[in-house]
């Protein structure tokens, strides 16, 4: 018999046996929402597979959204280039050698019109993955599809406009966390009465496990940043019962199996007591929405073929935790952005759980597993302790400026590298099972050249516009931001009129400042 202990990513001790666990006598669609937020979870309508994508220019980027649409896609997903998401236009000298690189380069309305060029904005759901710049991209979005004819109060999608994990792991912020908060509740505010179907905020737990926290972390510092933001917004005299059904949540789903799976179902109890908590009764408003990726982090340049079964195993995770929407990532991810080949098989993925596995036939098949179930109850007792903990520091602004979140996860980060290298972790092809092999699969490179591509762009644009109206509509926004009304009206204005995303960021540093 083996002395060695069983633990998960979290240090939770795994028995060799389960014998018992609580009682569960909850149904799905009923509080605290545990099975699941729908009575036929996926019977009714499967997750939305949603695959994220974004590089070079507006117009490179939508033909791949054209691809992506045309293998059964059924949501886009958005990434930006580093400028667009510290609010620098591609011409400003911090750009360089950064321009569409990570993601799509968007300076202008301009831009934006290219990127969804032939897609119907009211017909198919958009993420974008934004936080400091969310204000104004989601202008743009708007802009768009007013220009379309659009109805906007009938587009729907989401914005990530997460600042707080920004601070705590990730670290593409622009203002100080007050200022970041105020321009975040007046997207709450301004959305829910102009664009009711927007998801306004995608609370994410991705980005801080992608640093290196642990499951139990993940979990924790997402929901202490969510009651944060929901305390923000009913300060701001917002009705928690209106708002809250428009909030979303991101997540990782990484390579243990049933961690991942208690975590997701951990997640939707918690969130509900939260919520009712803070005083919401529409059960809707206490329900955890969420959209998953899988793990980054996890995929290795090593054998990269092994990664698409990495990838399927923490999709798997995420359909039995019940997750809304989804995103597998490409097996070539950990070498550059993925082809189209490595796209297209992380789509294929999802289609192949959705349809021939039969796990989508009946709703939260684990429940009653007694290794799940107590794995459930000792994740949710795990991040409670830390909850409480944040709660005593004055909640996540306080523990951040405190540097508390971001000294966790850095331990984590390296207790886990600590692992790999003695071997007590195992990664296959990495530390185990390994082969001396050429790493040279083909690769998606971006050019450099498609910056003075966006530089010209931008000179041409400031040639043709009103510049007058420009420079009125930046003032503006610029008095606006002074005060205290909600600047999402001068933002939508001055975007409208083609001001750029860098003039609008650098007339909020102006006020603001940088953080």
């Amino acid at each position: 018999m083996s002395d060695k202990q069983f633990k998960t990513t979290s240090g939770i001790e795994i028995k060799e046996v389960y014998t018992t666990c609580n009682p569960m006598q909850e149904l799905p669609a009923e509080f605290p929402f545990t099975r699941g937020i729908q009575k036929d979870m996926y019977r009714g309508r499967l997750w939305t597979m949603r695959q994220y994508a974004g590089f070079s220019t507006a117009a490179e980027s939508n033909k791949r959204y054209h691809y992506l649409l045309q293998q059964g896609t059924m949501g886009l997903s958005v990434a930006f280039d580093l400028p667009t998401q510290i609010g620098y236009d591609s011409d400003h000298d911090l750009a360089e050698g950064e321009v569409g690189k990570v993601g799509v380069a968007i300076d202008s309305l301009k831009d934006m019109e290219v990127l969804f060029d032939g897609i119907d904005l009211e017909k198919i759901t958009t993420s974008m993955t934004i936080n400091a710049t969310a204000s104004t991209l989601l202008a743009m979005y708007i802009a768009l599809a007013k220009k379309q004819g659009a109805d906007i109060s009938k587009i729907s999608g989401t914005i990530q406009n997460d600042i707080l994990k920004e601070y705590a792991a990730r670290g593409t912020y622009i203002y100080p966390p007050k200022a970041s908060m105020r321009l975040i509740t007046d997207i709450f505010e301004y959305c829910s009465k102009e664009v009711p179907k927007w998801n306004t905020i995608s609370i994410s737990g991705y980005h801080i496990r992608e640093a290196g926290s642990t499951a139990v972390q993940e979990l924790a510092f997402t929901l202490a940043n969510g009651k944060t933001y929901l305390k923000a917004a009913i300060e701001k005299g917002l009705d928690i019962n209106v708002f809250a059904k428009r909030l979303s949540f991101f997540f990782n789903c990484h390579n243990n199996f049933f961690e991942e799976i208690a975590k997701f179902r951990a997640a939707r109890r918690m969130w509900a007591k939260i919520a009712k908590e803070l005083g919401a009764t529409d059960a809707r408003a206490q329900q955890l929405r969420f959209h998953t990726q899988t793990g980054g982090s996890t995929l290795t340049a090593q054998q990269p073929i092994n990664n698409i079964v990495r990838v399927s195993n923490q999709a798997l995770a995420a359909v039995l935790g019940g997750t809304q929407s989804l995103h597998t990532n490409g097996y070539d991810e950990a070498l550059s952005l993925p082809t189209e080949e490595a796209a297209a098989i992380a789509l294929r993925t999802q289609q192949l759980i959705a349809y021939e596995s039969g796990v989508t036939e009946t709703v939260d098949p684990l429940a009653g597993s007694y290794f799940v179930e107590t794995l459930t109850d000792d994740l949710e007792a795990a991040v409670w302790k830390y909850i409480d903990k944040i709660d005593a520091m004055g909640g996540s602004v306080n523990a951040i400026e405190q540097g508390y979140l971001q000294n966790e996860i850095a331990d984590s980060a390296y207790q886990y590298q600590k692992a790999i290298e003695s071997g007590e972790q195992i990664i296959v092809g990495v530390n185990k099972f390994t082969a001396d092999e050429a790493i040279n699969p083909e690769v998606f490179r971006v050019d450099d050249s498609i910056r003075q591509e966006q530089i010209n762009k931008i000179q041409q644009l400031k040639s043709e516009r009103n510049n007058q109206l420009v420079a009125k509509k930046l003032e503006n926004l610029k008095e606006a931001a002074q005060g205290d009304q909600n600047l999402m009206p001068f933002i939508l204005e001055a975007v409208e009129e083609y001001a750029t995303l860098g003039e609008i960021a650098d007339v909020l540093r102006s006020v603001f400042g940088e953080y």
